[in-house]
């Protein structure tokens, strides 16, 4: 179980990569008002979701120990950055403030992640 759970935390690790990658590569663009919503960001977070949701699964199968707080938190602002990502996925241009929010929110995810214990 221990091994299965690693290979989805990798994948976790790698959707978060993907998320917060594609806001890092329009980050010029959002300095400019031209800043989309690209593909590889709507994959992450969707690989975020399913491969969250997988681990936590797998955990409690494993008899290990869950904070559903913290889960649920992540698990909402994840919600929040999926809806934005995906409503605004074809869009040519993306508000500065509507994109920034993605950003943060992402990173936010990821200060929870490794700092609430």
């Amino acid at each position: 179980m221990t091994v299965l759970i690693n290979i989805f935390l990798g994948l976790h690790i790698i959707g978060i990569a993907s998320l917060l990658g594609g806001f890092l590569t329009q980050m010029k663009a959002m300095g400019a008002g031209t800043a989309r919503f690209v593909p590889a960001m709507l994959h992450g977070a969707l690989t975020m979701l399913v491969t969250g949701v997988l681990l936590v699964g797998f955990r409690q199968m494993d008899g290990g120990h869950l904070d559903h707080i913290k889960i649920g938190v992540k698990l909402a602002i994840l919600f929040v950055v999926l809806a934005l990502v995906y409503v605004k996925r074809d869009e040519e241009r993306v508000d500065k403030a509507l994109f920034g929010a993605v950003g943060g929110l992402t990173m936010v995810n990821i200060f929870i992640a490794v700092l609430w214990h």
